[in-house]
């Protein structure tokens, strides 16, 4: 396939994401550590989350989601967002994305860890584990 190319959904099924863990999260509070949690979505129109965890730059959440996907969908990308719960709005601590096509296209399981860029690219802001399977109806 080239990279130009657009994946469109051979079959309707469900994709199914867990969320692991994350690791070397960036404080984005002052003083103490965050309070993560994670927003995914495939259409912004319907995100998901993960619980809290309170006080930890390496949570660990091992929970699992679900994602229809229509025959011809070209939904292939996981979009997510790494925030840490305040008070008084929450602060996002990095965002990424991870292609799921080929989840889809050969049933093939994924398990990896997507990295969390820096601003300006500098430095990576923590790694997020997911485990993404597709399973056609």
């Amino acid at each position: 396939m080239s990279l130009f190319s657009s994946f469109s959904a051979p079959t309707s099924g469900v994709l199914t994401v867990t969320v692991i863990e994350a690791r070397d999260l960036h404080s984005e509070d002052t003083f103490g550590t965050n309070d993560p949690f994670i927003e995914l979505w495939l259409d912004e129109e319907y995100k998901q989350r993960t619980s809290e965890v309170q006080s930890s730059n390496e949570p660990t959440w091992n929970e699992t989601f679900t994602f229809n996907i229509e025959e011809g969908s070209s939904l292939h990308k996981i979009y997510f967002k790494v925030l840490d719960k305040d008070l008084v709005g929450d602060d996002t601590v990095g965002k990424a994305k991870l292609d799921v096509s080929e989840a889809i296209s050969s049933g093939t399981p994924i398990d990896t860890w997507v990295s969390l860029p820096a601003h300006l690219g500098l430095s990576s802001h923590g790694e997020v584990h997911f485990f993404v399977q597709f399973e056609a109806l």
